[in-house]
């Protein structure tokens, strides 16, 4: 039996993004395209939305960005072969070997331990 995915905190519009980090909506849709950063459907209109994890805003940051791990990390599931919903599951299901989920862990600043993780994927 597989783990279950675990929900987001909460999701943002690429508009709402675009607005958070200061971009032009087209620069936060060059960042989607060039695994930067992950949009996935959701909502009842399934509309592109980024999870809010994936963001630094607020106390968090001193500028509002991207989780600085984020776009390694999606390159190299990109290079295992996921696409961006695969990727988004398998950031958001809990993980034995890291013992939280692999973006809490990117959260936490372990990003060795995440990529050593998705490393496996790929055999």
């Amino acid at each position: 039996m597989h783990p279950t995915p675990v929900a987001p905190s909460g999701w943002y519009s690429v508009p709402e993004v675009a607005d958070l980090l200061g971009l032009r909506q087209r620069e936060v849709r060059a960042m989607l395209k060039d695994h930067r950063l992950l949009a996935v459907p959701h909502g009842p209109n399934a509309a592109t939305s980024v999870p809010a994890e994936f963001l630094l805003v607020g106390d968090e940051a001193g500028a509002p960005g991207v989780l600085a791990s984020l776009p390694g990390t999606l390159t190299l599931l990109a290079d295992c072969g996921y696409d961006g919903d695969a990727a988004f599951r398998w950031l958001y299901t809990p993980n034995d070997e890291l013992g939280s989920t692999p973006v809490q862990a990117l959260r936490e600043r372990r990003t060795h331990a995440v990529r050593r993780a998705a490393q496996t994927l790929a055999f």
